[in-house]
C-alpha cells in the first residue's frame, strides 16, 4: 500500500483549521523580528523588566503551536493502520524434543528451558485463544489438541520427554492437522479463526518430509510459522561416552519461517527466549485494522496542552 494512502481523514474539509497555528508562528516571528529591532528607550526598559531566557518563550510557543496542530488533526477524524487485540485465534506450540535439546550451553539445559518460557508464553496469550501443543522428534504427535485450557497444555509441555532424530516438516504437519481440529469461528460459518505455529528447534531436519515443503502448505492455508533457532553454536551432547557437537541450523529455520510468511527468531538464553516469546505474543495478539484513531490524536493533544500549561508557569513564575 503506499505511504499516502496509510492515514486519511474523515473530515478532510475540517483541516484548514491547521491555519490558526500557522497564523499564530507567523505572528510570533514577527513580533521576534519587531522585539530585536534597535529602539530609543530599550535598554531602560530592560534594565526594570525581569528577564527571561529566549528558549523558555520558544519552547511555550512551540507546545502552544503543536497541541493545536495535533488538536486540528484530530478534529478531522484520522483514520490508520492501528493494533487491535484479536477475539479469537489458534496458536499451536510445536517443540523439538530430539536428543540434541539435552544439551547444557543453555542452563539447565536446552529442553528445561524452553518448557519454562513456552509455559511463560501460555500466560502472555489471550485468555480466549485456543493453545495447541505439538512434539516432535524422529515423528510428531498432536499432545494436546486446541483448547482453551492453559493448565493442560502447561502440564504436558511440564512431561515432555526426549527423543532420538529431527523431524521439522513432520512438526509442521501435525500443526496444520491441530489447526483442522478447532470449530468454525462463530461469526464467520465456515470459516476457521486465524492461525499461527510457534515452532522452537535447534538442529535441522533428518527424517521425514521437507520442512520447506511443510511451510510452504502451511503458508497456502494462511498459517504463519513463527520459528526460534535455539541454542549456541557450542552446544553437545554426549552418546556413547563421545563428544557430539549440535550447533543450532539457523539455515533451515530461516527458510521455514520465510516459506510460510511468518518470522525467524533466534534465543541463546531463558532470558533470550522469553524475550522472543513476548515478541510473537505481541504479534499473534493483535491485528493491523484500518479505522479511526482520533482518540490518540487527542490524547497527544492533551499531553502537548498540559508541557504548554507548565512551560508558561515556569515563564511567569519568580522563583525564589
Amino acid at each position: 500500500m503506499a505511504m499516502m494512502t496509510l492515514i486519511a481523514f474523515g473530515r478532510p474539509e475540517r483541516l484548514w483549521w491547521l491555519l490558526v497555528p500557522l497564523a499564530f508562528l507567523v505572528v510570533y516571528l514577527i513580533v521576534l523580528v519587531w522585539r530585536r529591532q534597535p529602539r530609543q528607550g530599550r535598554n531602560e526598559l530592560k534594565r526594570l523588566l525581569p528577564s527571561s531566557r529566549p528558549w523558555k518563550r520558544h519552547l511555550a510557543m512551540g507546545l502552544s503551536m503543536m497541541s493545536m496542530a495535533t488538536m486540528a488533526l484530530a478534529f478531522a477524524e484520522p483514520k490508520a493502520y492501528h493494533d487491535v487485540p484479536r477475539d479469537r485465534a489458534t496458536i499451536v506450540v510445536a517443540i523439538d524434543v530430539s536428543r540434541s535439546m539435552v544439551a547444557t550451553d543453555v542452563d539447565p539445559s536446552r529442553l528445561s528451558a524452553a518448557k519454562t518460557a513456552a509455559k511463560d508464553f501460555l500466560g502472555d496469550l489471550p485468555p480466549r485463544f485456543n493453545v495447541s501443543l505439538v512434539k516432535f522428534a524422529a515423528s510428531a504427535q498432536i499432545v494436546v489438541p486446541p483448547t482453551t485450557d492453559r493448565a493442560a497444555v502447561a502440564n504436558a509441555i511440564s512431561n515432555l520427554q526426549v527423543m532420538p532424530s529431527t523431524a521439522i516438516g513432520e512438526g509442521i504437519y501435525s500443526s496444520l492437522n491441530a489447526v483442522k481440529l478447532v470449530p468454525d469461528d462463530p461469526k464467520h460459518p465456515g470459516q476457521k479463526p486465524p492461525a499461527a505455529i510457534v515452532l522452537l528447534s535447534d538442529g535441522a531436519t533428518n527424517v521425514g518430509r521437507p520442512s520447506v515443503e511443510a511451510a510452504k502448505d502451511a503458508g497456502s492455508n494462511h498459517v504463519p510459522v513463527y520459528t526460534i533457532a535455539y541454542g549456541t553454536a557450542n552446544g553437545y551432547v554426549v552418546e556413547n561416552g563421545q563428544r557430539q557437537g549440535v550447533p543450532v541450523n539457523h539455515y533451515e529455520l530461516a527458510a521455514v519461517a520465510k516459506a510460510s510468511g511468518g518470522e525467524k527468531f533466534s534465543a541463546e538464553s531463558l532470558g533470550e527466549l522469553s524475550e522472543v516469546y513476548k515478541s510473537i505474543a505481541q504479534s499473534v495478539g493483535y491485528e493491523k485494522v484500518y479505522g479511526e484513531v482520533t482518540h490518540t490524536y487527542v490524547g497527544v493533544a492533551v499531553a502537548l496542552m498540559v508541557l504548554t500549561a507548565a512551560s508558561v508557569v515556569t515563564l511567569c513564575a519568580r522563583w525564589p
